[in-house]
């Protein structure tokens, strides 16, 4: 593939270069996620679960991270998790990537608002990552794969990213009715609208079975996996060798 301070009317896009490596704005279809950032938005900040205590139990058992932590959550969207973290954690570095101009000035916006200096967004390809490798000690991925293409390619940059003995968090949806939600309310409006153009979306979100979520989890060597089931949701803690 987080409160809204402001009435849920759509972002003005801005001016963001890609990313170096991304090549984004050379995809042919509209995304529905910039079309419509401001029903993801919605459904980011006042619908879907929130993970942090999660996220901070499994990734940092004593309660918080060292000084000077990098943090980076993949398909940030208007940044819930990123700005929650460097909110809680001001010690820490937090950095936000996705490919939506309009979310992502909607996550920067939030950001000042809430008075989070140590939390920054990019612009960028999750699928080839401008970041060097060995960059981050931590990596949140929230229902990323539910609408990424080549999802092994997207292991592979977490993989490549995180410093050894690095975690990464992952969470994604176990119904594909649920999880297809937003796509489905973001379709039906561009019909309403008049726009019968593609997207460069899936029309229904997809979800892994639980053997399918191991498999994928497991094509890096990871020196741990830790995977369970919660809900709605499923899983995965990852360390680095």
């Amino acid at each position: 593939m987080n409160p809204v301070a402001k009435p849920l009317t759509p972002p003005a896009p801005s001016v963001v270069a890609p990313s170096r490596r991304s090549g984004l704005d050379s995809q042919p279809a509209e995304s529905l996620f910039e079309r419509f950032a401001w029903i993801y938005i919605f459904c980011r900040e006042k619908v879907f679960r929130d993970d942090t205590h999660r996220i901070v139990r499994k990734l940092w058992p004593q309660g918080q991270p060292p000084p000077r932590t990098e943090i980076l959550e993949l398909g940030c969207g208007p940044g819930f998790y990123s700005r929650t973290l460097a909110a809680r954690f001001p010690r820490a570095n937090v950095t936000g990537i996705d490919s939506s101009k309009r979310q992502l000035e909607y996550a920067r916006d939030k950001a000042r608002q809430c008075r989070v200096p140590n939390c920054r967004f990019e612009r960028g390809n999750v699928l080839d990552l401008a970041q060097p490798a060995d960059a981050f000690n931590a990596v949140i991925a929230s229902r990323l794969f539910t609408v990424l293409p080549r999802r092994e390619r997207g292991v592979a940059e977490i993989f490549r990213v995180l410093s050894p003995g690095g975690k990464c968090f992952i969470a994604e949806p176990r119904f594909a009715m649920s999880a297809s939600i937003p796509l489905m309310v973001m379709r039906l409006l561009a019909r309403l609208s008049g726009y019968w153009g593609e997207y460069r979306e899936p029309t229904n979100a997809t979800v892994l079975s639980r053997d399918q979520f191991r498999a994928l989890v497991k094509t890096q060597p990871w020196a741990q996996v830790d995977l369970w089931r919660a809900g709605r949701y499923q899983y995965a803690v990852c360390q680095k060798g």
